[in-house]
């Protein structure tokens, strides 16, 4: 589904991502590990035409995304949660989620009101709260809500488990499985590896922008050279 190939990116003089490639199947969780300023966010960024690449290849779905402007990346089918979350904290619940919405494409999920306050239960109960009041988990899980009501058929969830209570971090793994389970693809950034395998089983491990490992985590488990050297902290 999505495909990154051998992309280079930079900000200002600094070159962040150095011939970095990876690839997301469909209905598949994957997991991109690496310790703070890793290049984990930049990836995405780059996916989404936020930090254009300077060469290499992204394409989603058989189409070249790689000189895309962000909006019409997003009408090709990618949702994006970024780190900082972004909410509107002077809209209601409700009024965040209307924002968020766009036409429906053939063949992917349309997701309503009623169908995101099922997967999130806390919100439901908070439709008419301001988002501003909510607290850092449920800000976390109306920033997923929102994106899922532009219809994707991919997401890119960038940290999602920071800053957030360890019981908001389970119900955001159920969350993401049940995501799954509809078709959807995820491409996850992390350092929580207990949220990480829960979710996925895929995994890259990038440092210093450059992916130092590819494959699953009961393989990475064999390696220990590789955990203490690019993940340990």
């Amino acid at each position: 589904m999505l495909k990154v190939d051998r992309i280079n990116s930079y900000y200002g003089g600094a070159h962040i991502l150095k011939d970095l490639s990876l690839q997301v199947k469909k209905h598949e969780v994957v997991a991109l590990l690496g310790r703070n300023g890793a290049g984990k966010s930049t990836t995405m960024k780059s996916i989404m035409g936020l930090v254009p690449p300077v060469s290499g290849n992204i394409s989603f779905e058989g189409q070249n995304i790689s000189a895309m402007d962000t909006h019409l990346v997003c009408q090709q089918g990618i949702g994006y949660v970024p780190e900082d979350r972004r909410i509107f904290p002077d809209l209601t619940v409700e009024e965040n989620l209307e924002v968020g919405k766009r036409s429906v494409r053939d063949g992917v999920t349309q997701w309503a009101h009623d169908d995101l306050f099922d997967l999130f239960p806390n919100l439901a109960e908070r439709r008419n709260q301001l988002g501003g009041s909510l607290s850092g988990g449920e800000q976390q899980m109306l920033t997923i809500a929102r994106t899922l009501m532009g219809n994707p058929s991919m997401i890119l969830l960038d940290e999602p488990s920071e800053g957030i209570a360890p019981v908001i971090v389970e119900q955001l793994a159920g969350v993401i499985a049940d995501l799954k389970a509809q078709g959807l693809a995820i491409l996850l950034s992390e350092q929580n590896m207990h949220f990480a395998r829960l979710v996925s089983t895929q995994t890259y491990i990038i440092e210093q922008g450059v992916i130092r490992y590819e494959g699953s985590f009961y393989d990475l488990d064999r390696k220990p050279d590789i955990w203490k050297k690019y993940l340990a902290v």
